[in-house]
């Protein structure tokens, strides 16, 4: 996989060693010989039990599966020192925890990428969209983001200016083929019924029995630099991002059973990454969280 856009060679040094530095404030790092763990998750599956019970079995590491109802609960949870880790989250949605909250929570170990894809009951290619159609885009800050760069990925649409988070206001709708639509994300799949286009998430278009591979038209692909923000992570408090027990665990998820049990549960679209290192991701972090401060 290709590396992400790196800041420059001081600056990204100096973010690393900040992050190692400058914890939750108030949080002890976890003592290296700690071997029982609580794990936070979103809707606890069977990919989360069988690494977990590899990493007991194989590893002599005990593992507690904390499971969460939502979205916003865990990072909570892990920084105020409830969890050890968790396992849910994509960077972007990690570096917008960080900025609204003050939290310097870390990402140690990468999972994988499940690409945005575009549908359309009118065409099979992003060619065939016509001048001022319209497709509909997640009204949200961060799926917004990665639509938009969906569609810019696909040749039908162009920035006026380069962005890591772009916005409506930063097409160029002279330049670009299409029009965008914003709407809640749960009613992408509707949209479909109104407009030329939608972008929808994985986990509405499965619940729509849409599949990604068969009814997308196009996808963005998890190599290339604007989604890279979009691979999922284990995630630690910063004063333990050099933790080696968590490291370890973080890594169980590319071992083949995990792996086939994911994409079972993802209809065979999540993309591992696994070449993607912790001081990849936390570049990353780091990168993402600056964009988003620069955009306030």
């Amino acid at each position: 996989m290709n590396a992400p856009r790196r800041l420059t060679a001081a600056l990204s040094a100096a973010a690393v060693l900040a992050l190692a530095a400058c914890g939750e404030g108030d949080s002890d790092a976890i003592p290296e010989d700690q071997t029982s763990f609580t794990i936070g998750v979103v809707g606890v599956n069977e990919s989360h039990r069988e690494l977990a019970r590899i990493a007991e079995e194989e590893y002599g590491y005990e593992i507690e599966l904390v499971n969460f109802a939502e979205y916003p609960e865990p990072n909570p949870a892990l920084a105020n020192g409830d969890t050890d880790a968790n396992w849910f989250q994509h960077i972007a949605f990690l570096a917008q925890h960080n900025v609204d909250s003050g939290d310097d929570l870390q990402p140690i170990g990468s999972t994988a990428a499940v690409p945005l894809t575009l549908y359309s009951e009118h065409y099979d290619s992003p060619d065939e969209f016509q001048e001022g159609e319209t497709i509909a885009i997640p009204n949200d800050a961060v799926n917004q983001g990665r639509a938009i760069n969906v569609l810019v990925s696909a040749g039908l649409v162009e920035l006026a200016e380069e962005t890591s988070q772009p916005e409506p206001r930063h097409i160029d709708e002279e330049a670009s083929t299409v029009e965008v639509q914003a709407v809640a994300a749960a009613q992408t799949v509707n949209a479909l019924q109104s407009v030329e286009g939608s972008v929808i998430n994985n986990n509405f278009a499965q619940d729509a029995e849409l599949d990604p591979q068969g009814d997308g038209i196009f996808a963005d692909d998890p190599n290339d630099p604007s989604a890279f923000p979009y691979i999922n992570a284990f995630v630690v408090r910063s004063a333990d991002a050099d933790n080696e027990a968590l490291r370890d665990i973080a890594s169980i998820y590319h071992d083949e059973r995990v792996l086939e049990i994911d994409a079972e549960l993802s209809a065979g679209t999540s993309v591992p990454a696994s070449e993607v290192t912790a001081e990849e991701l936390q570049e990353t972090l780091a990168d993402y969280e600056e964009s988003l401060r620069d955009a306030e």
